[in-house]
């Protein structure tokens, strides 16, 4: 009796363990894989760069911009351009502007990809609103910049010769809408 007692107490205590290490791993699931899209460019996932590209290439790219808002965040929020073209290594800069429609200041943040999400390790960001949340007073009205350039290692990838358009797509939902952002930003 003493021995099942014990056996008893051992399987509770592994049970309980168990149970532990899986609320762990779920808390840690989404952060653990937005590091995994960030460094392998996975969902297309875009990379941040701390400078221009070394070099340009001959080969043209165009760009296309997106841009949508979630219901719940009472914003416009458009690309002032529709697309860019420019060589492989050239660093271009676009604008996408915002504007809150409510009659109280609104802070929102921006996911972000791009598609073909294969692209997404070569697409790399210098400076953009989407690092940081944005805040906008009632009727306010602005101009954001992105920084981006097209790694020249994009044209040794011959799974990337097919590849002529990159689409950078952005989604805004308002920074008390965190979780539902972050699960977006998880499932990209």
């Amino acid at each position: 009796m003493k021995n099942r007692a014990s056996h008893n107490r051992k399987t509770a205590i592994i049970i309980s363990g168990v149970a532990v290490a899986m609320v762990g791993l779920s808390f840690a699931a989404v952060p653990a894989y937005r590091a995994f899209c960030q460094v392998t460019g996975w969902g297309g996932t875009t990379q941040r760069a701390e400078a221009a590209a070394d070099r340009t290439l001959e080969r043209q790219i165009t760009i296309r911009f997106d841009a949508t808002v979630n219901h719940d965040l009472p914003w416009r929020f458009k690309p002032e351009q529709v697309s860019q073209t420019l060589h492989i290594g050239a660093t271009g800069l676009a604008f996408y502007e915002a504007e809150n429609f409510s009659n109280r200041p609104v802070t929102g943040r921006a996911t972000f990809n791009v598609s073909p999400a294969k692209a997404g390790i070569y697409f790399k960001k210098i400076e953009c609103f989407c690092f940081t949340e944005q805040t906008l007073q009632p009727g306010e009205k602005v101009s954001m910049p992105v920084t981006y350039f097209v790694d020249p290692a994009l044209a040794s990838d011959r799974n990337l010769d097919d590849v002529q358009t990159i689409t950078l797509a952005y989604t805004f939902f308002g920074w008390d809408d965190a979780p539902a952002a972050a699960m977006v930003a998880g499932s990209q």
